[in-house]
Parts: structure tokens; sequence; C-alpha cells
């Protein structure tokens, strides 16, 4: 069953970011969400594409613009200047990964990244970071899909631009991650928990993780984690509506604490229950649970 849209207003998606970052597998989720879609448009031509579309009434459109593009690509920067003076409606989504996981990505699949003339991917990889730098300061969303499954980030783009009918426009993402593990890229708000009592250092509860209930009853009757909740669901209750106000369509809210795998999670699951009870779309999501 294909979700329903919240409105029939017109959506046009540029998709562009690193090779092997997950493009084609966007670009085939809103293919398959009945959006036309088109792979590797010259730049160039961009203006013009959105010209045609608009005469023709089309509504959903999804084009994806990279490097593949080749001397076309430079030209992609004056070309969302020359999209915006027209007064086009459009939103830049930017995908991009690790250099781990890319160079991974590349040797599983045995293909040659389009800028690797030496033969070594990293070294395209690391060109192609330069390349983009600019088109990525005018990305609407950046979405890192280091960690992600294809079904994870197929269910994040669902949740970014497949609302279902319900009361509220704005889809909220909240993650619990692991400092060790790094800050997730696209997160909106990020809040550090590492000040609360760690559950790691009880024997009972080291192996136990922040959705069990031993851990949760131990974090949340903390004095400290009392007290941070007083602050922080308040701050949310003001801070998301002015969100809405600026037409945001997603965000993402960060919960870090050592590992990821206690007081993170409690929090996490905490601030989701309240955004659900302000009846908020709202999807949780644990990142290190299992590291």
């Amino acid at each position: 069953m294909k979700p329903t849209r919240s409105s029939t207003k017109k959506q046009f998606v540029l998709i562009t970011g690193l090779s092997g970052s997950g493009k084609t597998l966007a670009l085939h989720l809103f293919e398959d969400l009945n959006y036309f879609c088109v792979d590797n448009l010259p730049a160039v031509l961009l203006p013009q594409f959105a010209e045609v579309c608009d005469k023709k009434g089309i509504k959903n459109i999804a084009v994806v613009i990279d490097i593949r593009g080749g001397e076309f690509f430079h030209q992609l920067s004056s070309s969302l200047e020359l999209v915006k003076k027209r007064k086009f409606s459009f939103e830049v989504l930017y995908l991009e990964s690790s250099d781990e996981v890319l160079v991974r990505r590349f040797s599983e699949t045995r293909r040659k990244h389009p800028l690797s003339r030496s033969g070594r991917v990293l070294d395209g990889i690391q060109q192609e970071r330069k390349r983009l730098y600019e088109v990525r300061g005018m990305a609407g969303k950046i979405i890192d899909t280091s960690s992600y499954t294809a079904a994870q980030l197929r269910e994040e783009l669902m949740a970014l631009y497949f609302s279902p009918s319900s009361g509220k426009p704005l889809r909220i993402s909240v993650l619990s991650f692991g400092y060790k593990y790094g800050i997730p890229l696209d997160a909106d708000l990020v809040f550090d928990v590492r000040f609360l009592p760690n559950p790691y250092y009880q024997a009972k509860l080291q192996n136990l993780s922040g959705n069990d209930l031993p851990v949760k009853e131990f974090v949340l009757h903390q004095p400290d984690t009392k007290t941070f909740l007083d602050f922080l669901l308040p701050f949310l209750d003001f801070a998301i509506p002015q969100y809405e106000k600026e037409g945001k369509h997603h965000v993402t809210l960060a919960i870090g604490c050592t590992g990821g795998r206690h007081r993170s999670i409690v929090l996490a699951n905490e601030v989701s229950r309240f955004l659900l009870k302000k009846r908020y779309p709202v999807r949780v999501q644990h990142r290190d649970v299992h590291r």
C-alpha cells in the first residue's frame, strides 16, 4: 500500500552527493512512488528541464545530478542559482558516507570510482568530496548513509518525503548514539547526556541496554535526569513549533552518551514518548545499541 502524501503540493527533489552513498536507491524509491525521475541529468540543462516540467504541470519530480556529469557538473551551482531566480521551488537532497564505508561498497560491487584515474578508490572519493563542497552547502537535507542498510535508507526517505495523513506536517527523528562512534552528521539538535551516572558501571546493568526496564529505572530515578528533562522537554515544546513555522519538514534530534547503549537510549525513548503525546509523527532509532 502506498503512503498517503499530506498534500498535492509540487515536490522537486534534486538528488546529489558522493558516489556509492545511495543516490540510485533513493531515485528508485521516488520512481516507485510515481515521481517523474531522471538520472544523470547534465547540470547545464536543469533550468530548461525545470521550465518544461512546470509548463507540463508535472507535480512530483526527482533528478540525480552528480560527478558523472563530467565538465557539465561544474555548472551545477550556477544552474541552481538560475532556477532560484526563476522562482521554481526545489530541494537539494545530499547523500554522503564515510571514506571507509564508501571504499568497502566499491570493493563489494567491484565498480570503479568515476574519479579514480589512478585506480585507487580512496583518491577518487577524496577528490569528489572537494568538488562537491559548494553544492553540499546548498543542500536542504544531508543524510549520512554510513550506518544505513538499504531498507533503513528507504525508511528515512519515506519519513522525509511521504508523510502519512496526520495533523502535523513536521516529522521528527529521535536518534540515540555513542560519542565514541562519532556524532551523527545529519542531526539538527544534539544533546549530550554523558554527565548522568553511567549504568555501564553497575554489574547487573552492564550487559543490558536502555530498552531494558532495569536500566530505564536506574537512569530515570537519578535526580540529574529529572532536572535535565525539566529543561529539555519544555525547550522542545517551544522549539518544534518554531521549526514548523519556518516550513521545515523534518527535524533530527540526537541524544548521545559514551557508548550509545544505556543513557542515550533511555532519554531518546522518553523524548519520543513526549513528542508522540504532542501528536507529532516520530521515528526513534538507536544507532549504536548493538555495538
